[in-house]
C-alpha cells in the first residue's frame, strides 16, 4: 500500500473544526465521567472517582463547569455554522435529503451482498449526517433537561414539580445513549473499519475521499471551487445581518442561562461554605448541696 505521503491530499476538516473537535472530545469525555458516577453513586468504581475527583462537591462543580463549557462550544459552533449557512450559502450538504434515505438503503443492500457497489456519496454521507444531527439533538436535550435539575426552584415556578424526576431521567438515559454511540458507532466507523486521520491534521488522500466520498472527489476534479464565488457588496451586507442577529443571540443567550442560574439560590449548593464558629454552651452544675437544687441551665 503506498504512502499517505505520496498520494493527492484534499482539505477535510479547517483549523476551527478541529478545535471545535477536540474541544467537544475533552468536554465529552469529562461528562460522562463526572455525570455517570452520580448516576450510580453506589458502585465502588464510582465512589473511588468521586474520591479521586476530591468528593461529590467537587465533582458536581466540575460537572456544572463542563456543562458551561459545552453552552460557549454551542454558542460557538452556532456561529460559524450560521456564517457559512448563511453569508457563505455553504452546509447545505450537511442538510438530510432523499438521497440520504436512498444512499442509507443502497449501503444495507451493500452490506447484504445484494449490491455490488456502495452508494457514491458527496461531502458528508448519510451516517455522518445522522450522527451529526444526533448529536445536535442530544445536546439540546441534555443543556434544557440540565439547566432544569440545576435550579429546580425557577424550573418548578414556570412548570409543574413532576418535570424534576422526569428530566433527570430523561437525562440520565440520554447520556447513556451518547456514551453508546460514541463507543460503538463512532468508534467502529472512525477508528475500527478505517483509521480516519483527518481530525488529526485535517486532509484525507484521494484512496479516502474516493472509497468515502466520490461524488465529491468527482465535483473537485471537474474544477468546482470550495467556496462559492460572491460579489463583495453582497457578501459584505450578509456579514452585517449575520454579526448583527448573531451578536443579539449571543447576549441575549448569556443574560438568560446567568440569571436563571444565578438570580437565586438553587436547591443544592455545589459547594458548602464554609461552616461559621459554633459555641458550644455546657450548662454548669454545681455539686448539689443539702437541702439544694441545681439551677436549670437553657442552652440556646
Amino acid at each position: 500500500m503506498p504512502e499517505v505521503t505520496s498520494q493527492p491530499r484534499y482539505l477535510r476538516f479547517s483549523v476551527s473544526d478541529r478545535v471545535e473537535h477536540w474541544v467537544q472530545v475533552f468536554v465529552f469525555t469529562g461528562l460522562a465521567i463526572t455525570g455517570l458516577v452520580q448516576k450510580w453513586a453506589e458502585g465502588w468504581l464510582s465512589k473511588a472517582i468521586i474520591g479521586a475527583l476530591g468528593g461529590i462537591n467537587t465533582t458536581r462543580l466540575i460537572h456544572h463547569s463542563l456543562a458551561a463549557m459545552v453552552l460557549v462550544a454551542t454558542v460557538y459552533h452556532i456561529g460559524t455554522a450560521g456564517y457559512r449557512f448563511f453569508v457563505l450559502r455553504m452546509g447545505r450538504e450537511m442538510l438530510p435529503g432523499l438521497d440520504d434515505a436512498r444512499a442509507a438503503v443502497q449501503t444495507v443492500a451493500f452490506r447484504l451482498g445484494l449490491r455490488s457497489d456502495p452508494p457514491r456519496q458527496g461531502k458528508f454521507t448519510f451516517d455522518e449526517k445522522m450522527e451529526y444531527w444526533s448529536i445536535i439533538w442530544g445536546t439540546i436535550l441534555m443543556v434544557v433537561t440540565g439547566l432544569m435539575m440545576w435550579n429546580p426552584i425557577s424550573t418548578t415556578r414556570l412548570l409543574p414539580g413532576e418535570f424534576i424526576p422526569a428530566a433527570k431521567a430523561v437525562h440520565g438515559g440520554e447520556a447513556i445513549l451518547a456514551v453508546l454511540a460514541i463507543l460503538v458507532w463512532h468508534t467502529y466507523h472512525v477508528h475500527l473499519r478505517h483509521l480516519n486521520r483527518s481530525m488529526f491534521d485535517g486532509y484525507l488522500t484521494e484512496e479516502e475521499m474516493l472509497e468515502e466520498h466520490p461524488a465529491q472527489l468527482a465535483e473537485i476534479k471537474a474544477g468546482a471551487p470550495p467556496v462559492p464565488p460572491v460579489p463583495p457588496e453582497v457578501l459584505r451586507k450578509r456579514r452585517k445581518a449575520f454579526f448583527t442577529a448573531y451578536g443579539a443571540f449571543t447576549v441575549a443567550f448569556a443574560i438568560v442561562v446567568v440569571v436563571f442560574l444565578t438570580y437565586e439560590q438553587v436547591a443544592i449548593k455545589t459547594i458548602p461554605p464554609p461552616a461559621s464558629p459554633v459555641q458550644i454552651y455546657v450548662p454548669y452544675t454545681p455539686p448539689a448541696e443539702s437541702g439544694q437544687t441545681a439551677p436549670s441551665s437553657t442552652v440556646p
